[in-house]
């Protein structure tokens, strides 16, 4: 950890443009162009309950609903919407954005996560994550955080598989959808990145994979072994 930041000048803020990966591309969210693909994704009724639990929305079963918040979401720069589109097939199949962006002191977040059915689970998913944080570290912010309810169970697994650091509970952070939630909160600090990246690269390449897609060596095992 470097205590010394006399020379620190802050971190440059992410522009709205794609960023591209082997599996993803992350598109600056667009009504026009992500719409309808996106609707389809989020509104698949099976499990929507559980996907929409701990956003801010309501679940987006209704497309008029939908288009208000796709409207709203495209024009914020932070929280900074971009659509998760599978390169396989053009298709935007689920949606985060980069958020709490304080580039005087090198801090962003990744948040308002929701991977439709076609990506959750996937090296598509994985590699939606590696890329804003890549981007985060790249542009010379200091910390990349993860928060969630701590209700969350799935959010706090994901953010431990994804190389994040646990750091506490803020109890009674926030009311929302007329409950309490106490914030779990996570962290990768710049320090760290070089050895999680390498675990990730490792992860994705293809080689990693069998002719059927299944892992030969977890995400988990390639950073306990980059880390020891």
């Amino acid at each position: 950890m470097n205590d010394d930041l006399t020379n620190f000048t802050g971190a440059q803020p992410p522009r709205r443009e794609p960023i591209h990966g082997h599996y993803v591309d992350l598109e600056p969210l667009d009504p026009a162009v992500h719409g309808d693909d996106l609707f389809a994704a989020v509104s698949v009724a099976d499990g929507i309950e559980e996907r929409f639990r701990y956003l801010p929305q309501s679940p987006q079963t209704e497309r008029s609903d939908f288009d208000s918040w796709i409207a709203e979401a495209a024009t914020s720069s932070d929280p900074l919407f971009f659509a998760v589109v599978d390169r396989s097939t053009g298709r935007a199949e689920g949606r985060q954005a980069l958020m709490r962006i304080d580039t005087a002191n090198g801090v962003m977040e990744i948040g308002h996560i929701l991977w439709g059915p076609a990506l959750r689970r996937t090296r598509a998913a994985t590699e939606a994550l590696f890329l804003c944080a890549d981007l985060a570290f790249a542009s010379g912010f200091r910390r990349f955080e993860w928060k969630c309810d701590d209700a969350n169970a799935p959010s706090k697994a994901a953010a431990e598989r994804f190389g994040f650091t646990f750091e506490g509970v803020f109890r009674q952070h926030l009311v929302y959808k007329g409950r309490n939630r106490d914030t779990a909160w996570f962290s990768i600090i710049d320090s760290e990145w070089p050895v999680l990246r390498s675990a990730y690269e490792q992860w994705l390449d293809e080689a990693n994979f069998d002719a059927v897609g299944g892992q030969r060596q977890s995400l988990r095992e390639l950073i306990a072994a980059a880390r020891s």
